[in-house]
């Protein structure tokens, strides 16, 4: 199994300025290996494969006519032709995918009103150049050469000199201490910076394996701990989960410090379109000293917002965890359809539903707990829990389930985990038998 782990880099200046150039010779790479495929799609030709490009990339860089590539590693700018290749081989997937839609309805709008047809690069999931000035700073690193200590990560070809001195400057310090354990098979290390920041993701693999039995996500076929009763968990907008114990996960977004992060975020929103306006000199924007300060700290806010989201997210589901449950059954949510309404589209972005269920779903199979996903469709507010009765003219507004048959009242979200429970249950019976 491959665990993975993001974690803070603080570089110090001239390490950023390297940083920079490494995001921007990979930028470079992708936006050029995507000219040399769109041009061959419009010249008629077949698409050249990733051995091809960069082959022919490596010419261009010892032509002498893109020097600074010389001073970048060649596994950055490989890599990235790669990405592409990639993102080609899935735009091309998803097309033979049921159901496909190849324009999006806001994408033909915006080419109504600008009056050009759409074309092929206009397509679903078609790639797009990388772009400096949307911060798309990120590059790959190899995984063979990249070192790590309890306090430091030694990056590739920082530092242009071999001097010792030199040298110094591939060592980058880590903002958590031991995170990373040294001496791994590591895989797919990737430096991002997310404007404010510069991150690593890195995956090591863990030596435990663990086989999947009759569609049920993650089984243990001998206990060893003491479980308790399995458990079903309904995701909602009022609270963010309701497990069939009665235990309630409160919505973190209810709290006071988010209530207050969102009106200074709204009121730094308006002032930086207020200076935006002022500052416009014909159809073109000028951004000065004051408005980048706004931006930063508007940015900040963001990051402040999602990081306590996040916090949230993980805190609940490690407490579902370590209680050991027998199994765990969750609900496979239409978080696409119920963005949909825009009534209730802003609640169901900001409760990270998917979230949720990603990361119950990889800790459970760390502990070796199953995870059953119960059907799109299967009616778990809505049918009674002591009759079986299902009532199909249950209304979202309808917070309280009264049976009309044997007459039980009971909150519809409780209702709903406990059917959960019950089918997490059935399922888990059919597989072992």
């Amino acid at each position: 199994m491959i665990k993975s782990v993001r974690i803070r880099l603080l570089p110090n200046n001239k390490q950023k300025t390297k940083l920079f150039q490494f995001a921007g010779a990979s930028r470079f790479a992708y936006n050029w290996a995507l000219d040399k495929q769109m041009e061959n799609f419009r010249e008629g030709r077949k698409l050249q494969s990733d051995y091809d490009l960069r082959k022919e990339f490596t010419v261009l860089r010892n032509s002498g006519e893109y020097l600074w590539l010389l001073g970048i590693s060649n596994n950055v700018t490989k890599q990235a032709i790669k990405d592409l290749c990639i993102a080609y081989k899935n735009f091309f997937r998803k097309q033979k995918q049921p159901g496909y839609v190849k324009y999006s309805p806001k994408k033909l709008d915006h080419l109504v009103r600008i009056g050009r047809k759409p074309t092929v690069y206009d397509m679903n999931g078609h790639p797009k150049f990388r772009s400096k000035k949307n911060g798309d700073f990120r590059f790959y690193q190899d995984n063979v050469k990249i070192q790590f200590t309890n306090t430091h990560v030694k990056l590739e070809s920082i530092a242009g000199s071999k001097k010792k001195n030199r040298q110094r400057l591939n060592w980058i310090r880590l903002a958590e201490k031991g995170r990373i354990p040294v001496g791994m098979k590591y895989t797919q290390p990737r430096i991002t910076f997310d404007g404010e920041n510069w991150w690593l993701g890195i995956g090591f693999v863990v030596k435990y394996k663990l086989k999947p039995m009759r569609g049920l996500k993650f089984v243990r076929k001998h206990s060893k701990r003491s479980y308790t009763e399995g458990v079903g968990i309904d995701l909602g907008i009022k609270d963010l989960a309701i497990i069939s114990d009665s235990t309630v996960v409160k919505n973190i977004n209810k709290s006071h410090t988010i209530r207050k992060l969102k009106k200074k975020r709204h009121r730094l929103q308006r002032q930086v379109s207020r200076k935006y306006q002022m500052n416009k000199k014909g159809e073109r924007y000028c951004k000065t000293s004051n408005l980048i300060k706004s931006e930063k700290r508007l940015l900040r806010i963001n990051h402040r917002l999602a990081d306590i989201r996040a916090n949230h997210v993980h805190q609940a589901t490690r407490i579902i965890i370590n209680r050991k449950p027998r199994f765990i059954c969750l609900e496979d949510l239409n978080v696409q359809g119920m963005m949909k309404n825009k009534h209730l589209s802003e609640k169901v972005q900001e409760q990270n539903f998917y979230e949720f269920r990603r990361q119950i779903e990889y800790k459970a199979h760390w502990a070796r707990i199953p995870v059953v996903i119960a059907d799109r469709w299967f009616p778990s507010s809505k049918t009674c829990v002591e009759c079986g009765y299902i009532n199909k003219d249950l209304k979202l507004s309808d917070r309280t389930y009264v049976c009309p048959v044997c007459g039980n009242v009971i909150d519809r979200d409780f209702q709903a985990s406990l059917n959960l429970k019950h089918y997490g249950e059935t399922e888990l019976s059919k597989s072992a038998s």
